[in-house]
């Protein structure tokens, strides 16, 4: 008869049963089974767009640069997932907070084009790069359908700074600048040295959330990359880098939990240990001159950072609401800008860049540009703080995917900090890493909504509402059956 059940009551459950329940949807729950890289084709192809995007590494060999291997990776993967839906998450991204501000940057972007003071630069702009940094930031947040999916775009952007770590050790070279105490990595044609700084600091904070589960050989590789990280920035000579990576060890020693504090300690004495050995000549000088500012280059020259800074501001208060347009600061720097008054109009004009991604957002797009910007990054920290409190302490010591869903309301908040601090000193307000944390942050309440919605046992408990509603979620019926049976014993015939 259709719709009628009947049930036996053997001893106890079925492990076939049981397990079945729990490899739903790829996760481990409450069982000892680690996290593994998802393999279908549309992750492992955004995991090669992830590591080529963040790593640029296809720009060293010349013969790939024609091919256009990302563009071609994008286009190939949304192609895969519009003829495989089932392969997207079920959950509207749009839903989820970091994507709707995305969306909203992405609107004043279009919007700034219009009212800015170049049209054709800043749609062209939108068009060559905007666009693409928007639409694989939301590629990336609807294929995290699970927890395993977030790890696996985790490990593309760590191997990434692996190839970053191993291009500024062995590849690029140590030269000085004229301008600097320090021989630092220069001729880099992926990143300059500042932006270097900043793109392996998040790296170096989610090695450290991928260390909270890994294994075997995984977790030496692990380690050797934040060595290779340390020196990496010890060698950019980056005073930006430096200064993210003491205020994101200062936060370390506050925020990380089931580490003592006397181990806390010890890793950034080893890690300033490391940074040490790996200093170039004239390191730590150059260093020095972040407590004597006034005598640096940046605040007494007309293109220093103060004076840019300063000129950024005025640019924002002379166009308040839709600000210059996206990517025309240096068109104003040589058009509009007050240098112009006191400077040889018959001679060389430098078009610099903000070098400050918050003056870049707050000119660029306007004062609601700047404040929706810094609250994608500063709503990032805060909110996922927030969540760690209210997820069950249990989950530390829990399976692989509460140990990582867990540890990432710690590191994730780690990074943007990072960020947050080194993007005083370089031009990121519309490149990729900002973004695709913001996507990871998304993908980490659809993988929450997952969990809830899978978990078993008594520590698993504890995730309150906010994190997501599981009965929203296709199948949670199915589910919350196969655990009743299990608890009382009994199991649906046909299930041997």
């Amino acid at each position: 008869m259709m719709g009628a059940v009947s049930f036996r009551a053997p001893s106890a459950p079925s492990p076939r049963t049981v397990a079945g329940s729990r490899r739903l949807a790829g996760f481990s729950v409450g069982t000892g089974e680690p996290l593994r890289i998802t393999r279908d084709p549309l992750r492992v192809t955004l995991f090669v767009v992830t590591i080529l995007t963040i790593s640029r590494v296809h720009q060293h060999y010349p013969f790939l640069a024609p091919l256009r291997p990302v563009l071609l990776l994008v286009i190939a993967s949304a192609a895969y997932a519009y003829l495989n839906p089932r392969s997207l998450t079920r959950v509207n991204v749009l839903t989820l907070w970091p994507m709707k501000l995305i969306a909203l940057l992405a609107v004043l972007a279009c919007s700034s084009a219009v009212f800015g003071i170049s049209l054709g630069a800043t749609a062209h702009y939108i068009l060559e790069t905007y666009a693409k940094t928007i639409l694989y930031a939301f590629l990336i947040a609807m294929s995290i359908r699970t927890v395993r999916d977030l790890y696996t775009f985790v490990w593309a952007y760590v191997v990434a700074c692996g190839i970053l770590v191993y291009f500024s050790l062995f590849v690029f070279r140590i030269s000085k600048a004229s301008v600097s105490y320090v021989a630092r990595l220069d001729h880099l044609y992926m990143y300059d040295s500042n932006d270097l700084g900043l793109v392996v600091m998040i790296g170096f904070a989610l090695t450290l959330l991928l260390l909270v589960v890994a294994r075997g050989v995984s977790r030496w590789l692990l380690i050797l990359n934040l060595i290779g990280i340390l020196a990496t920035t010890a060698r950019s000579g980056s005073r930006g880098g430096f200064l993210g990576l003491v205020v994101m060890g200062g936060a370390a020693l506050v925020l990380v939990k089931g580490v003592t504090v006397s181990r806390r300690i010890s890793f950034l004495v080893v890690a300033l240990l490391v940074r040490a050995i790996g200093a170039p000549a004239g390191y730590w000088t150059q260093m020095g001159t972040l407590l004597q500012p006034k005598d640096d280059y940046n605040y007494s020259t007309v293109d220093g950072r103060r004076a840019v800074a300063q000129r950024g501001l005025g640019y924002m208060i002379k166009y308040p609401l839709f600000g210059l347009g996206i990517s025309n600061f240096p068109r104003a720097e040589c058009t509009i800008s007050p240098k112009l008054e006191d400077l040889d109009r018959t001679g060389p004009i430098r078009c610099t860049a903000p070098h400050n991604s918050y003056i870049e957002a707050g000119a660029e797009l306007g004062v609601p540009g700047l404040i929706v910007w810094i609250s994608l990054l500063v709503g990032g920290i805060v909110t996922m703080l927030r969540m760690r409190g209210r997820l069950p302490p249990s989950w530390r010591r829990g399976s692989d995917s509460q140990r990582f869903l867990y540890g990432a309301t710690t590191f994730f908040p780690l990074a943007l900090i990072s960020f947050a601090v080194t993007a005083f000193f370089v031009s990121f307000a519309w490149l990729d890493p900002l973004y695709l944390m913001s996507a990871f942050i998304g993908g980490w309440y659809i993988a929450m909504r997952g969990q809830r919605q899978l978990a078993t046992g008594p520590n698993a408990g504890g995730v309150t509402s906010s994190v997501g509603r599981a009965r929203r979620m296709p199948g949670w019926r199915v589910v919350r059956s196969a655990q009743r049976l299990a608890s009382a014993g009994r199991q649906p015939l046909g299930s041997e």
